[in-house]
């Protein structure tokens, strides 16, 4: 059965101090099966306080968000800082009742500059998701030196066991999302574990436009996508991610329940 979630990030940011608390109020406010919980760099300090918060939280949480920051570590060859993080993150995300953890393997400014360096470190970080008995995934995060479909086929051939987490606006942004379409990239369909259901409204590489949209609000054919994720027979779950606060904090839950169930009309 695909489930549809919201992210955490589409609630809680840095217009509203990052307070994870105001979930208690929006979760019951939301129509969505459950939560991806989008961890920041600023709550390592405060990992025992989100353990019992989100204990009084109904809402299960199915996926983990890995700290972004990570991919970015090991980018900057700084592995023993992004593994002494990664399994902060693995027990955060166990504590909270996830099943899948989404994974940034590069990231920030220096990007996939390193990239060989990156992918032969997945190996670790996938390691240490194994002993916690979650399911790893790598998601295809904008690039600015490759592309992240040619970064995720590397991927795939150094590790046939991989699980990967697919991002509509993150392909629409190099627009590589028609090559889901095609049979050169058909294999990469073993590996989608997970989906990041996210509009797009900008040109190749726009980094003006980076905003994570609603659907409806870009230019993404999303019968297209959803024709053939039908197709291909896909089981797993779908994230949305779409910003639903504004520069002064205030979150609309009404925007995130709209897009929620056009995702559900997509797959029923």
């Amino acid at each position: 059965m695909n489930r549809v979630l919201c992210s955490t990030g589409t609630m809680i940011g840095r217009p509203n101090g990052r307070n994870f608390r105001l979930l208690e109020k929006m979760c019951p406010l939301l129509n969505c099966d459950g939560l991806e919980f989008l961890m920041y760099d600023t709550w390592y300090d405060r990992i025992s306080e989100i353990k019992e918060f989100m204990k009084t939280i109904p809402m299960p949480v199915y996926v983990y968000h890995i700290e972004k920051q990570i991919g970015e570590l090991i980018s900057k060859n700084q592995l023993d800082e992004a593994i002494r993080r990664m399994k902060i993150n693995c027990d955060l995300a166990k504590a909270l009742g996830a099943e899948l953890l989404v994974l940034h393997l590069y990231n920030g400014v220096i990007s996939d500059s390193n990239i060989d360096f990156n992918i032969e470190c997945y190996k670790y970080l996938e390691k240490i998701a194994d002993d916690y008995g979650l399911t790893l995934t790598v998601e295809n995060v904008v690039c600015n030196h490759k592309d992240p479909m040619t970064h995720l086929c590397a991927l795939i051939e150094k590790y046939p066991q991989i699980k990967l987490t697919f991002d509509t606006k993150m392909a629409d942004f190099h627009k590589q999302l028609d090559l889901l379409y095609e049979e050169k990239y058909r294999h990469v369909w073993a590996h989608i574990a997970h989906f990041h259901i996210n509009d797009y409204l900008g040109g190749y590489m726009d980094w003006t436009n980076l905003r994570v949209l609603h659907l409806g609000q870009g230019d993404i054919d999303f019968d297209k996508l959803f024709e053939y994720i039908k197709k291909m027979g896909y089981q797993g779950d779908f994230t949305t991610e779409a910003t639903s606060f504004e520069g002064d904090g205030q979150i609309y839950p009404e925007r995130l329940n709209e897009t929620v169930n056009k995702i559900r009309n997509y797959i029923s």
